[in-house]
């Protein structure tokens, strides 16, 4: 029998006493105030998503949508990556590479695995706000975990209903205040120099609710050449103006000075020193400096019992500066735009939604419309990575361009109960994204390449849900979606004539899905899902040397595979987690790739039954764990991925893997505060396996290794 919509408090993610992870210094334990044992609570029932923009149980919804609470990204762990709290999402892979000059890499269900750079085809939200640029781009770096109340995880046909890039979308929501108020400290240390520090406070006065958090880590490495530092902020404040009508203030700021980047090893170098440093990495002195400020408003109003308005708005600026270690000989000629990347990009939007929750017939209906608008204005420069006989200094300027990208888009959807076990939902998107490019370094053998293009996609999505019992649902849902090229996609001709890649099309998909989900009372929990996508024209790379990648079209894939979890609270003390994943991605028809740019003639054959790069047929995860919200606590995980293609031949690949880690703690109520402390063995092991790959990369050095056993251990004290 399907449930009714109940609005709970999604921001219930139990106290500090999660965070903890080698550093650990995070905050969980204010949010909303939530008692101080809640951490290891069973909260089975009626997990309530946003995911649909209508607030619902997931249990009810007819697509594969998971919340992971914002105390799993902290307790016992770092606390700064989000890799370390996702493991449990089946079709989800992020993967760390431990270099914090690149970002994480992330892919749901093979979609994004190959991308060199950010997080290509997964759209990204924060608070509701776009992290994705209109091209498709985002990043997961600028996440503050620290005061995050939990993470939603949408995968299927309905994440088309986000627009260009969306095979799935991540998002995560910073923890509402809530009285009393709470205070926490957190302070951890572990292997490799790491250190992390934060402070969180939360409160609710009258009628303004604030959370902020601030978050330090710094860490040395375990290769030469990988330090990292970095400072978070995050804040939230919401003001309910009166019975109607209510303004929430999100803002965000990341600083990242200076990361080095000891980049990738070939298959040969990870065999013989898995911890050594590429060379050129020495050479050039590879590093990246990131800044990111963003600021958002939301206002909504309940213009009747039944409908409601919402409007947001947001503004930031982004700016990198990145060093490569890209040869000389590839920075000379004219069309190169030379070995450091400095960026400045200013972007924002706006997003007007209107709710509809009612009943039809007697029956719940549930309507959304609305409309967005997103603009990014990219200034990007490029210098030569060298002065004279100097290397990893700022040169010649070789690049400067202003790059801009919107996205006009219209959307609705509906969810309607049939009856008591039947209930459909369904939806529509319009897009518009337009790309122009303004070239202001023009000299000879370095053509004009400024041009404009515009590419338009409307993606339908349907699903039913039946309810046969009030413990199993059962749902199919079939959609399409579209991925436009990004801006540095279309930035070169593979010819090697000036101007844009206009040639390139979007990718467009067609998915499925059938799957069944139960629950039984709070102990148990689970779902299962078969899935498929056939994409025609996927977007590749025709080439790779010196620096300049260019792309094409390459007929169609398939993704097909099936996925469960299960989460099963078994003794008093006991918790069981599982998660696996089987995944088929390849390549249906055969194309042709170069070795050298510019393409005169096509060189390399990848063939017809190909796999995708950087996606594993095989993921599975467990975790046991044992301990009640005081006192002792323990925990077991172990995670296995299959072989990784590297390249599009197929010719490479990083070994599967068993990794392990072990994690304990201790509780205590200590009058109005709680002190909570914990030691973390990861890599049980002592496994030499490859953390991430980066795909295609044309010198072979594709494999990004992991760090083998290492401790972290963290304290935090929580005043209430």
């Amino acid at each position: 029998m399907l449930s009714k919509p109940r609005l709970r408090v999604l921001a219930h993610v139990p106290p500090a006493s999660r965070h903890r992870a080698t550093v650990l210094l995070a905050a969980a334990a204010l949010l909303h105030g939530a008692p101080a044992g809640a951490a290891t609570r069973p909260q089975l029932a009626d997990v309530v998503v946003t995911a649909t923009r209508i607030a619902t149980p997931a249990f009810d919804v007819p697509a594969s949508i998971t919340s992971v609470p914002g105390a799993a990204l902290r307790t016992d762990t770092l606390g700064i990556n989000l890799a370390e709290g996702m493991s449990s999402v089946a079709g989800l892979l992020v993967r760390n590479q431990y270099d914090y000059a690149q970002d994480q890499q992330v892919s749901i269900r093979g979609v994004g695995a190959g991308s060199a750079f950010g997080v290509r085809g997964v759209r990204i939200y924060e608070d509701g706000i776009p992290q994705s640029g209109p091209d498709g781009q985002g990043q997961v770096s600028q996440f503050n975990l620290g005061s995050a109340s939990r993470v939603e995880v949408l995968e299927g046909p309905f994440s088309a209903l986000y627009g260009n890039s969306s095979g799935g979308v991540i998002q995560i929501f910073t923890a509402a205040g809530a009285a009393p108020g709470t205070l926490r400290f957190d302070l951890g240390f572990g292997s490799f120099g790491t250190v992390r520090a934060g402070v969180d406070a939360s409160d609710a006065i009258g009628k303004l609710r604030y959370h902020v958090n601030f978050t330090h880590f710094a860490w040395h490495g375990f290769r030469p050449h990988q330090r990292a530092r970095s400072e978070s902020f995050n804040g939230k404040v919401n003001y309910r103006l009166d019975r109607r009508d209510s303004l929430t203030f999100v803002a965000n700021v990341l600083s990242r000075p200076d990361s080095q980047d000891a980049q990738g090893l070939t298959a040969a170098e990870f065999a013989a020193n898995p911890n050594q440093t590429a060379t050129g990495a020495l050479a050039f002195n590879t590093r990246k400096t990131l800044d990111q400020e963003q600021g958002g408003l939301i206002y909504t109003h309940q213009l009747t019992a039944d409908q409601s308005l919402r409007l947001m708005g947001y503004y930031g600026h982004r700016s990198v500066l990145q060093y490569l270690s890209i040869p000389l000989g590839a920075q000379i000629p004219p069309a190169s735009s030379g070995g450091v990347v400095d960026l400045h990009r200013d972007f924002g939007g706006a997003d007007a939604r209107w709710t509809l929750q009612t009943h039809l017939a007697g029956h719940a209906l549930g309507w959304v419309s609305g409309v967005s608008y997103d603009t990014q204005n990219e200034l990007r420069r490029g210098y030569n990575n060298f002065l004279g006989t100097t290397l990893g200094v700022m040169g010649t300027l070789r690049r400067n361009e202003n790059d801009i990208a919107r996205n006009v888009d219209e959307y609705t959807q509906a969810s309607f109960a049939l009856s008591r076990r039947w209930s459909l939902m369904a939806g529509v998107r319009h897009s518009e994204v337009k790309f122009i490019t303004e070239d202001h370094f023009i000299t000879p053998g370095n053509g004009n390449d400024s041009g404009e293009v515009t590419y338009t996609a409307t993606s339908p999505v349907a699903g039913v849900l039946y309810a046969p019992a009030k413990w199993l649902h059962l749902y199919a849902a079939f959609g399409q979606g579209f991925r436009t090229p990004l801006a540095s996609e279309l930035a070169y001709q593979p010819t090697g004539q000036p101007g844009l890649n206009l040639a390139l099309r979007p990718a467009r998909s067609n998915n499925a899905e059938l799957g069944a989900k139960i629950r039984i009372g709070h102990r148990l929990n689970g779902s299962v899902a078969g899935f498929l996508t056939h994409t025609n024209d996927e977007i590749v790379v025709v080439s790779d040397a010196g620096g300049r990648t260019t792309y094409q079209n390459a007929g169609r894939t398939r993704r097909s595979g099936a996925q469960g979890s299960l989460e099963y609270h078994f003794l008093p003390r006991w918790r069981a987690q599982l998660a696996y994943t089987y995944l088929e991605a390849v390549y249906i028809d055969a194309f042709h790739t170069c070795s050298v740019v510019p393409c005169r003639v096509p060189t390399l054959l990848i063939r017809s039954g190909n796999r995708l790069p950087g996606v594993p047929r095989s993921n599975a995860y467990a975790k046991v764990t044992w301990g009640r919200r005081l006192g002792w606590h323990a925990s077991l995980s172990g995670q296995y991925l299959s072989d990784i293609p590297a390249n599009e031949t197929n010719s490479a690949h990083a070994g599967a893997y068993s990794a392990f880690n072990l994690s304990g703690g201790y509780r205590a109520d200590l009058g109005a505060q709680r002190l909570e402390v914990f030691v973390r063995l990861n890599n049980l092991l002592n496994r030499h396996y490859v953390a991430a790959v980066i795909v295609n990369q044309s010198s072979g050095a594709y494999f990004e290794p992991a760090p083998g056993f290492n401790v972290l251990a963290g304290v935090t004290l929580t005043l209430r």
